[in-house]
């Protein structure tokens, strides 16, 4: 909502909230939609300024608010404009085998992060991101790297260690843009012959960049970002400590990125949908390194209002340490849900 002069108002505009007169009296109700003689009866009794609705009051969800919010449209421009140029160095380097400037992608990285007024909103900024389809690989490593940047914050990593983690981000799923556009966003189910094409892209990138000169890290992040901590990952099925940190991170990032990047085929999944399904798979991840990730991506959500499957709305009150995909709610009557006790109840819509 904002105030505005009555002579600024246009038919078609809808009033937020009542307008009285001198003596108290309502004489526009809210929700009015403006005509021209709602705007004579307003300068009949001498009103000067008025309350409308903007085009986020109609917004519904929490991430529709986030997507018409100011900060949000500054992001989208600063994204925007960067990402011809993150998508022109990798396709020099890919196409003409153009060596990677790394101090250009920090630069692309920081350019973007300067557009970001509140950081925690990043990652909400993000979820309302969709590329265009020629794009999708390379908003995929784009968006790995700006989550890299806020999970190395939240892991208190130091600050070389960030700037390596955020070119792992950049880096990782480098070996995607060598396979078929169509293979690798396939909407259906990939058949066994598929999967395994996919799969090379891990041997693919890091044959690609080995010759870079790039942090140790970078290289083995590209390499083993599809090992898992119980050893059913791929390459080489390497498990716990012998995947390297960097790459035991950035799995989770890269699975993060992919359940919160909206697909023509399908829609994000919201954070305690992505909480619940890392806590199913928490077995696959280094534990020490996924437990205070999902804890601040819930902890995000304490203080807004989310839609059960029986139609209920609730306030999320407190985050359950033990399974965070399950908080404890309070709905509009002031009675407490604790999802941890209520199988039967699930989360379907943030608002």
């Amino acid at each position: 909502m904002k105030d505005i002069a009555r002579m600024a108002l246009q038919p078609g505009m809808e009033i937020a909230s009542d307008v009285t007169n001198a003596q108290g009296e309502v004489i526009v109700k809210a929700r009015t939609k403006v005509t021209d003689y709602t705007i004579q009866k307003l300068s009949r009794h001498n009103i000067m300024l008025v309350t409308i609705m903007e085009e986020v009051d109609y917004a519904v969800t929490y991430f529709e608010k986030i997507r018409l919010s100011d900060g949000f449209k500054k992001f989208e421009k600063a994204y925007n404009q960067a990402m011809p140029l993150y998508k022109k160095i990798m396709s020099d380097f890919i196409d003409s085998n153009i060596s990677i400037p790394v101090y250009e992608l920090m630069q692309i990285y920081q350019d973007i992060m300067d557009s970001v007024e509140n950081k925690s909103k990043l990652l909400d900024y993000l979820y309302n991101m969709l590329p265009t389809e020629d794009d999708m690989t390379y908003a995929h490593c784009l968006n790995s790297a700006l989550i890299a940047g806020v999970f190395g914050q939240w892991l208190s990593m130091k600050d070389d260690e960030i700037e390596i983690l955020i070119q792992c981000g950049f880096f990782y799923d480098i070996g995607k843009l060598k396979l078929p556009y169509d293979l690798i966003w396939k909407p259906g189910k990939l058949t066994p012959i598929e999967f395994a094409k996919i799969k090379t892209h891990t041997i693919l990138g890091f044959q690609m960049i080995q010759d870079e000169p790039l942090n140790d890290h970078i290289l083995k992040a590209t390499l083993t970002h599809h090992e898992r901590f119980d050893g059913s990952g791929y390459p080489s099925r390497l498990h716990d400590v012998q995947i390297d940190k960097y790459a035991r991170i950035i799995a989770i990032i890269d699975a993060y990125e992919a359940m919160t990047s909206a697909r023509t085929y399908r829609e994000s999944k919201h954070p305690f949908q992505v909480i619940q399904i890392f806590e199913n798979d928490a077995i696959k991840y280094d534990i020490e390194i996924l437990t205070p990730i999902l804890f601040h991506i819930a902890n995000h959500m304490v203080g807004l209002m989310v839609l059960l499957n029986n139609d209920v709305k609730a306030e999320v009150m407190l985050i359950n340490q033990n399974n965070m995909s399950r908080p404890l709610l309070r709905d509009e009557s002031s009675t407490f849900i604790d999802l941890m006790n209520r199988k039967d109840l699930e989360i379907i819509g943030i608002y």
